[in-house]
């Protein structure tokens, strides 16, 4: 499982980039996943550390970052809904 999340996290990691907008995202998903490999380290770190930690790690950084394109995109998507529509002729 994590291997298979972590290979899927750099696409939507470069989905979230190129799209610039956080419409079909869920904050509150990407929060639980994030907590949820926080607490797969603690555990790792209480009970039995070993090479799946860096597994883990990986994710985490993966998630994070992208909670950092989500809130980048959502104050662009702020931002453009601010902007007047550009009148066509």
């Amino acid at each position: 499982m994590l291997l298979c999340f972590g290979l899927a996290w750099p696409f939507s990691i470069a989905k979230s980039y190129k799209s610039r907008t956080a419409k079909g995202k869920s904050l509150f998903f990407l929060i639980v996943l994030l907590l949820g490999y926080i607490s797969g380290i603690i555990n790792k770190l209480v009970n039995t550390a070993d090479y799946v930690i860096v597994f883990y790690t990986i994710n985490l950084v993966l998630v994070a970052t992208d909670i950092c394109l989500y809130i980048r995109n959502s104050r662009l998507d702020r931002e453009s809904a601010h902007l007047p529509e550009e009148i066509s002729l």
